[in-house]
């Protein structure tokens, strides 16, 4: 059954659409357990109950027409006890119940297993025999696993509205509103026009697209096929003496393939019936794709490698011929497969409304630099059609996640009336910027900025910060197509340290690993968040961590004004490893090089488990100290916050992480050593007032929410905050520490900062 399942996952991934993968799945389970019937019933939340929506055996008129609560019928009580039901004689079963219109009295045994997809029962997939039968465990474990399979497909499609359009039997059309999800990154709402950005010569990243003017349309096809069998016959003739007769025939048949009898018909055709040329190509081509992909043969199976190839030369010169500058809409929102931060250099930054990545996380480099410059931003929405999106309607809500394609006019009205308070906030919020940040008991908090580029060090600026927590070296290395070198560094460096004089410049060594690694550089782990990342890399690469050194010391002299941040320090050893190296090379420079400047201020960043014990220790060797919460709650929790079947285990609010959090400050106090926080949650208003009451004096966060964090800090006392953190500390679930604190804080004033415009918009939206 292992190679049948295959088979059935295979179709199942290169199904057209939600409906073929329903068909799949009853066909092919009936087949394989060689049973009378096979169906599906979904769950619709409408009717709370389930509805037959696939079904080989019994009558396809009954299909979606069935409906079954979990109080009713076999299929409910799958549903309601979440485990599979196996019968001999179905119809002796006090739960039995009998619908007529699906003809299923001639069938007597009964299997079904539920469908569950996190904790969610979305459906009961069913196989049903005419003689009595007992299937056996072989057979049961089969109908389970294939329910575990088909659980992720119809929960994508239950993101993507297909379930919601396959249960009613409607069918909406581009007009009709759409809602989408992905990971949150960076607050905000955007309401603007979509604006796709792809891969060159991507055939599964090109826009669905009409042709305007159709005879132009061929003319490009007819021009890109010529074009590409020049190539293949160049390729063919420089490998003429090297390759058999045999091989090189391959060439003539690639060559045949682009003709009008073959591929380039079957693209005329598209063309012809309203497609673009690159749309129309890369439809056919992904069909033949999928349709070799599927063939039992393994020679043919491996000749979609080959289609796949044929189908992106004809497409690169396509794109060739078709290229025009872009135009941004003055509201755009950039949508790409994986928008990274050279996508952005050639769009007018006014604007950018919001961006959305179907692959990425919440660390991913663009959500760090929208979070900088205030735009909102969705990584890891892996369920939105992007291709067919290119200028449509779309509504971004930064806060929860959400995309909202074609909102209806009463949707659009209330976001846009919660765009203008974020406005009228912001404006608000900019009298602040000259104001120290103290409590009203006049206890005085240092807010700092995470930057990376210069655009979001000039906001940083404008915004009244006191220096910076964190420069994220890596960002202009993931910029570059190789290392930088020390003199490109240095003049990075010299910018940032200019930019932000008099003023402290906390500056963080190569953090890659994880889910960062360059692409020149790239690092392939299984479990790459517990692997080699941060300074693991630097100490075993030392000359890529002393030409870093050096660079930021030769960038200091004249300013005095540089910090050294170490990442992922577990043990004392690595720090007295990275200490050896930096005084290196501080006596280098000015021993025996003759620069003048003072030794940087070093410190080491509690971001694993290990480190928070070990607090007093690292305090004896260096300067102070700096909290990452982003990746100490995924250690302490053991909760990847990049993988969507476990980000809703992602707490920031847990006890645990306030109990480690609460240690930090206190061990380090008693140590005499300064400690600050540069992770989102001193970002988060509710999270500030917390790490205030604990006792953190300097916060480090994107300059988009400095301001505030500053307005709700001065509007609280130091004594008040303190008598909380004492109760929530005391508290053992997440949700009661959230809720506590956030009515522990509630007044008037403070309201619209603790519950940002996305709180209202997650009530509009239910």
């Amino acid at each position: 059954m292992l190679d049948a399942l295959r088979k059935i996952v295979q179709e199942v991934n290169t199904a057209d659409d939600f409906h073929a993968v329903l068909d799949i799945i009853v066909a092919r389970v009936k087949s394989v357990v060689n049973t009378g019937v096979c169906s599906v019933y979904l769950y619709d939340a409408d009717n709370d109950s389930y509805v037959l929506s696939a079904t080989n055996g019994l009558l396809q008129e009954s299909v979606g027409k069935v409906y079954m609560s979990t109080e009713q019928g076999l299929v409910g009580l799958v549903a309601h006890r979440a485990e599979p039901l196996n019968l001999e004689d179905a119809e002796a079963h006090p739960r039995f119940t009998y619908f007529p219109e699906t003809g299923e009295e001639k069938f007597k045994s009964f299997l079904g297993a539920p469908i569950i997809h996190h904790r969610d029962v979305l459906g009961v997939l069913v196989v049903q025999q005419q003689q009595r039968r007992k299937f056996d465990e072989s057979e049961e474990a089969f109908l389970v696993t294939v329910s575990a399979q088909l659980a992720g497909v119809i929960a994508h499609a239950e993101a993507t509205g297909e379930l919601r359009r396959t249960i009613s039997q409607h069918i909406y059309d581009n007009g009709d509103e759409r809602c989408y999800v992905g990971l949150p990154s960076a607050q905000g709402i955007g309401i603007g026009t979509v604006l796709l950005v792809s891969t060159p010569a991507d055939l599964n990243a090109v826009p669905r697209r009409l042709a305007t003017d159709i005879p132009h349309e061929l003319e490009q096809l007819h021009d890109a096929l010529e074009s590409t069998k020049d190539d293949l016959r160049g390729v063919r003739e420089s490998l003429n003496d090297k390759l058999n007769s045999e091989e090189l025939a391959l060439f003539d048949v690639y060559i045949s393939m682009l003709e009008d009898t073959s591929l380039g018909g079957e693209v005329v055709t598209l063309i012809e019936g309203g497609l673009c040329a690159q749309s129309a190509w890369s439809q056919v081509i992904i069909a033949h794709i999928r349709t070799f992909s599927q063939m039992d043969n393994p020679y043919l199976s491996e000749r979609a490698a080959d289609v796949r190839d044929l189908g992106r030369r004809v497409l690169g010169h396509l794109q060739q011929l078709q290229h025009e500058e872009p135009v941004y809409p003055e509201n755009t929102i950039l949508i790409g497969e994986e928008l990274a931060a050279p996508h952005l250099t050639d769009v007018p930054f006014e604007n950018i409304r919001a961006m959305i990545s179907v692959k990425g996380s919440h660390n991913s480099h663009v959500a760090i630099l929208g979070r900088a410059m205030g735009i909102p931003t969705i990584m890891g929405a892996v369920d939105i059609p992007w291709t067919e999106l290119d200028g449509v309607s779309l509504i971004v809500d930064g806060y929860q996640g959400q995309i909202i394609c074609s909102p209806t006019p009463q949707r659009l009205q209330v976001y846009k009336d919660l765009y203008q308070e974020e406005q009228s906030q912001a404006k608000d919020l900019e009298s602040l910027k000259d104001l120290p940040c103290e409590t009203i008991d006049k206890h005085r908090i240092s807010l700092w900025v995470n930057t990376g580029l210069r655009l979001d060090t000039m906001l940083s600026l404008n915004r009244g910060a006191e220096g910076v927590g964190l420069y994220r070296t890596e960002i202009p290395f993931f910029l570059l197509d190789r290392f930088p070198s020390e003199e490109e560094q240095r003049k990075m460096y010299r910018e940032q340290l200019e930019m932000f004089a008099p003023l402290p410049v906390t500056m963080r060594t190569l953090d890659i690993g994880g889910d960062k690694a360059l692409p020149y550089f790239p690092i392939k782990e299984e479990n790459p968040f517990l692997g080699w990342r941060g300074i693991r890399v630097t100490l075993d690469h030392p000359e890529i961590f002393l030409v870093q050194l050096r660079a930021m010391m030769r960038a200091s002299v004249g300013l005095d004004n540089l910090s050294i941040l170490l990442p992922m320090i577990s043990n004392t050893m690595e720090l007295d490893s990275a200490m050896v190296l930096i005084r290196r090379v501080y006596n280098e420079l000015t021993l025996e090089e003759g620069y003048q400047f003072k030794f940087p201020a070093i410190g080491a960043m509690i971001e694993v488990p290990a480190a928070v014990y070990q607090i007093r220790e690292f305090a004896r060797r260096v300067d102070y100290l700096s909290v990452g919460t982003n990746d100490l709650t995924q250690y302490l929790l053991a909760v990847d916050r990049n993988n969507s079947q476990v980000a809703e285990l992602y707490h920031t609010f847990h006890p645990s992480l306030l109990k480690a959090l609460r240690m930090i400050a206190d061990d380090a106090k008693a140590a005499g050593c300064p400690v600050s926080v540069c992770g989102e949650l001193a970002g988060d208003p509710i999270g500030a007032a917390l790490l205030v009451g604990m006792g953190y004096k300097t916060l480090s966060m994107s300059s988009a929410n400095l301001l505030k964090v500053k307005a709700v800090i001065r509007q609280l006392k130091l004594s008040e905050l303190n008598a909380i953190v004492d109760h929530a500390c005391d508290l053992d679930d997440t949700f009661a520490v959230r809720d506590y604190l956030e009515s522990s804080l509630e007044r008037p004033e403070l309201s619209q900062l603790l519950h940002p415009a996305g709180a209202q918009a997650r009530q509009s939206n239910s």
